[in-house]
């Protein structure tokens, strides 16, 4: 028997949050940039990145808005990821910043 008025609502995930220092000599510029976001696209999660714990977010599957956070080298990083990959998706985010985006 099927009820169509079951709700199934899809499954909600709580965000996680974590914070990497830009160790690369030029920080976020353009080719990081687009290295994150090639990065953050390989996974269905939403993933956001700011400068600051509390924001502004920044989309960080868009390479434009990335671009637009121009995060000098020592700047934290900060990353908010929720969805059903979202440790993986977080997990490679910040090993992408620790290893300096394969530049330092």
């Amino acid at each position: 028997m099927h009820d169509a008025n079951v709700n199934r609502a899809a499954p909600t995930f709580a965000p996680l949050t974590a914070s990497a220092v830009l160790v690369n000599p030029v920080g976020l510029h353009a080719r990081p940039s687009v290295k994150l976001t090639q990065c953050a696209k390989g996974f269905t999660a939403k993933i956001e990145i700011a400068l600051a714990a509390e924001g502004p977010w920044t989309d960080a599957k868009s390479p434009v808005k990335v671009m637009r956070v121009k995060a000098p080298q020592g700047a934290t990083l900060h990353f908010r990821v929720a969805g059903p990959d979202g440790e993986a998706a977080l997990a490679a985010m910040l090993a992408l910043v620790h290893d300096g985006f394969g530049e330092a």
